[in-house]
């Protein structure tokens, strides 16, 4: 259902800007089959999700349905959670959310400097070639 809504969402945000020509992307792809029509809906909950964005393809010249592996689009998974999270207003207002790219992974940053100078696996790779507990540790540590 929740990707059903976050499909809603961004087909009725493309509707509030008049955009007539759109390739709707998602990796659910029990979704995207359903609304190519080539998968049959059987679950009487998802029905009138599908119901609603068939009547939403109307306001389009033309929409085309596409499916990415979850492997290859990771982000849609999130997207997907926050749409759900949002209530619609009759005006069809939206929050705003800003995506920034990064350049490098975010826990890059993350990890500090060991003080004594060794790496951070220094006492885990000690532990396994030799058995050796860091000292002040305990057995349950």
């Amino acid at each position: 259902m929740a990707e059903y809504e976050a499909c809603t969402l961004r087909i009725q945000a493309t509707i509030d800007f008049k955009v007539k020509l759109l390739k709707v992307y998602g990796d659910s792809a029990l979704v995207i089959y359903q609304l190519r029509g080539e998968w049959e809906t059987r679950d009487h909950k998802l029905i009138p999700y599908q119901a609603s964005i068939k009547k939403l393809t109307e306001f389009f010249d033309d929409i085309s349905f596409h499916h990415i592996p979850r492997e290859e689009n990771q982000i849609v998974d999130a997207l997907a959670t926050l749409a759900s999270m949002f209530q619609l207003t009759p005006h069809g207002n939206f929050l705003y959310i800003e995506f920034k790219c990064r350049r490098k992974p975010a826990y890059c940053g993350v990890i500090e400097e060991e003080q004594d100078g060794k790496p951070w696996y220094f006492n885990i790779k000690r532990y396994i070639e030799d058995k050796e507990y860091p000292q002040g540790a305990s057995d349950n540590d």
